[in-house]
């Protein structure tokens, strides 16, 4: 059973809607499920059926052709929208509509329920995971065809399926530790300005009052007693009106990251931020608009046969390790395959590099060298590392809507606005944070000009992406 009645709930004021929204969800896990069902119907059909089709000509359009459709809906409306969500409410996507988890928790329901594996919970597996993901993405053009699609999503669906059926009892043990998106959701949530809110005197009061409330199963794995932020919370409503101390509210959007984050240092969040969402993430959009790149392959070519080693330049692989498709004059060769990998992960160091160098400067330059302030101060930079992956996405939107003859003048004007939104929101951010390692007004304004010289870095990716190439 998912959810037991508990006996022990404070009533609800009737003015708090948030509140009542969150013991709603409480009273309807059983319409949760179903929804959750439908939304795996759908995502099983968008994703199996284009497989199956030919591939779409050049008078194809998404409205007349499934395989397009299917692919505008994942990458074009999906996608976008789920991480803007999570950014909005908390990772409520993962708790009530993602059909991984609601795979793997059914199940892990009728499974084997091994206890977790240390190494199972390293906490580098969603960074790593997050930059394979995107890499080998780009190497079978995931975004343009629908074998890589259903190869990568329904890959990752079986592997939550089968963590689930060995791992775990009626648990998401997938969602928390391996799920390659876990670790932006996680981020993103941070920004959230809805939580699920712990009040420690109410759980204390209800521990010394002797009261013993029913049992909630919590799928994520999230210890409800200690739970101060909502990173790994995924909202599903189920320890709503627990002990009397668990409760939807809202917050400042900049709490969490202000006055939790800095708790507890965490490395790989800071590699996610850097290397992957402002590195990664800005190389995977880039490369196949840069004009660097067909310049590089053309000096490599020549090298190469200058030396009488042609094959790399004739060789192919097959569609599931570099894009194969010569029906479509779409084929990568091991060559085209190379640079792609190498300019993604230069660019990856490069821009991570540089931001990890100011963000050290800027940690010294806030008093002795302090490693947990250092990743506390990485975090400031959340709002722009979402912001550029959430804008990476709107091109494959706005390709494809304009390939269908549908042209969008106007968006530069959104996306340029939403840059400098979030580039500000990370320097308030910064502010904040300086203000409780250092009262010095000079100091804190120096920490926040380092900081910005690393957001000038991410920003400077974003504006070649949208603006010059």
């Amino acid at each position: 059973m998912h959810v037991i009645p508990q006996r022990h709930v404070r009533s609800v004021p009737p003015g708090d809607i948030w509140q009542r929204l969150g013991r709603w969800l409480q009273r309807h896990q059983g319409s949760i499920r179903a929804v959750q069902w439908i939304v795996v119907l759908v995502y099983g059909i968008l994703l199996v059926v284009p497989v199956f089709l030919p591939l779409p000509d050049h008078f194809a359009y998404l409205w007349t052709n499934f395989t397009r459709f299917a692919q505008f809906v994942f990458w074009g409306i999906w996608w976008p929208l789920v991480l803007l969500s999570t950014a909005l409410v908390g990772r409520m996507w993962c708790g009530i509509l993602c059909p991984e988890g609601a795979i793997t928790e059914f199940v892990s329901g009728h499974g084997r329920g091994r206890a977790i594996p240390r190494w199972l919970m390293w906490p580098g597996w969603p960074a790593v995971a997050f930059g394979c993901t995107t890499l080998y993405g780009q190497m079978t053009s995931v975004y343009q065809y629908p074998a890589p699609t259903l190869l990568i999503l329904g890959g990752s669906t079986v592997a939550a399926a089968v963590v689930g059926y060995f791992y775990g009892r009626n648990k998401r043990v997938w969602c928390r530790y391996l799920c390659p998106v876990s670790g932006v959701f996680g981020l993103l949530a941070k920004l959230a300005p809805l939580h699920f809110r712990v009040d420690a005197p109410l759980w204390q009061q209800s521990q010394l009052s002797g009261a013993k409330p029913g049992a909630v199963n919590c799928a994520p794995l999230v210890p409800f007693k200690t739970m101060r932020g909502a990173s790994d919370c995924h909202m599903c409503g189920r320890c709503s009106g627990f002990r009397g101390a668990i409760r939807l509210a809202r917050r400042s959007p900049n709490h969490e990251i202000v006055h939790v984050a800095g708790n507890v240092a965490k490395p790989w969040e800071t590699i996610l931020i850097v290397f992957g969402l402002m590195g990664l993430a800005v190389g995977a959009f880039q490369w196949s608009v840069s004009p660097w790149f067909v310049p590089a392959k053309q000096w490599m070519a020549e090298r190469l046969v200058e030396s009488g080693v042609v094959w790399p330049l004739e060789a192919t692989a097959p569609w599931w390790v570099l894009t194969n498709y010569p029906q479509r004059n779409d084929v990568m060769t091991l060559l085209d395959g190379t640079l792609l990998i190498a300019y993604v992960l230069a660019t990856a160091v490069a821009c991570g590099m540089l931001t990890i160098s100011m963000l050290a400067l800027a940690t010294r330059s806030l008093g002795s060298w302090q490693m947990a302030r250092f990743h506390h101060l990485a975090q400031a930079l959340i709002p722009l590392a979402g912001a550029g992956v959430l804008l990476g996405l709107s091109t494959l939107t706005v390709r494809q809507l304009r390939s269908d003859g549908i042209e969008l003048p106007w968006v530069s004007l959104p996306r340029a606005t939403m840059l400098g939104l979030a580039t500000f929101w990370s320097g308030i951010l910064c502010w904040q944070i300086t203000g409780l390692y250092n009262r010095e007004i000079g100091r804190r304004a120096l920490v926040v000009f380092l900081v910005g010289l690393a957001m000038l870095v991410a920003d400077a990716g974003w504006f070649l992406l949208f603006w010059v190439w």
